[in-house]
């Protein structure tokens, strides 16, 4: 028996991977994240299966659902909306699971702050404006942020942000990178990022407040950097004709000189 945890994507039920999807359909329990988490996906559970909405329930609870399922020798789908890399409580979940010696594996998903910036269009490392994503969040009711993870201090590294759960503390946001970023320096929020009601807000940070709307408090990502919308950036030397790398070996002497032929 096997707790296999999947990240089920941003939000459109197509962004999964095959793997992922796979495994949903060979699980007779699934457990999924409801209040994120497309019911849609839910179609590919096999016929009889267990299917539960977590969002209402305690880790206890969950753990629980877990034990039973074990105990009956049925593998267990676990979606997690996005990625569970970041922000999934997933952790906790993999440490009561060693702690019952109950096996388990994970499946990545493609994150919110990637289908983001999918929808802009948007490549947010660009040569000489950005070779940094920062993924961070405000302080919240849940999780409090480590003593000097702060937008302050992330800011001066002129990376772009991706600042998550933070868009009802916005004047905050705004009041914290001003001074490093400039007040012209692009901003676009987005909510829901690949669902159906996706919205996309572009600003500044000086024009941000008053561009966003009430509607958006939650589930919204902030982007903030002078990589969005950037056109004056110098070219990636990977495809530059002079680049001498190892699948295009140039020039009299290339340094990988075993492919030339």
């Amino acid at each position: 028996m096997t707790v296999h945890f999947i990240g089920a994507g941003p939000g459109a039920a197509d962004l999964i991977t095959l793997r992922g999807r796979d495994l949903i359909a060979a699980c007779p329990v699934c457990l999924y994240a409801g209040s994120l988490v497309p019911e849609a996906l839910l179609s590919h559970c096999p016929e009889g299966a267990r299917i539960v909405n977590t969002a209402r329930l305690s880790l206890d609870d969950i753990m629980e659902e877990i034990a039973a399922a074990a105990a009956a020798g049925h593998d267990v789908a676990r979606l997690h909306s996005g990625d569970l890399s970041v922000w999934s409580a997933m952790g906790e979940q993999l440490r009561r699971l060693r702690e019952m010696g109950i096996a388990y594996d994970v499946t990545p998903g493609v994150p919110s702050f990637a289908a983001a910036a999918a929808e802009l269009g948007a490549e947010l490392t660009l040569p000489g404006v950005a070779q940094s994503v920062i993924l961070t969040r405000t302080s919240g009711r849940a999780t409090a942020m480590p003593e000097g993870e702060t937008l302050a201090n992330f800011a001066r590294t002129g990376a772009t942000l991706a600042i998550h759960l933070s868009v009802h503390v916005l004047d905050k946001v705004v009041e914290d990178l001003t001074p490093h970023y400039g007040a012209d320096c692009p901003v676009a929020v987005v909510w829901r990022a690949s669902w159906p009601d996706q919205r996309i807000v572009k600003a500044t940070l000086s024009t941000l407040r008053t561009e966003v709307g009430e509607e958006m408090a939650r589930t919204a990502l902030i982007l903030v950097g002078r990589a969005l919308g950037a056109e004056d950036f110098g070219e990636s030397r990977l495809y530059a004709a002079d680049y001498d790398r190892r699948f295009r070996p140039v020039g009299a002497e290339p340094r990988f000189p075993e492919t030339s032929s």
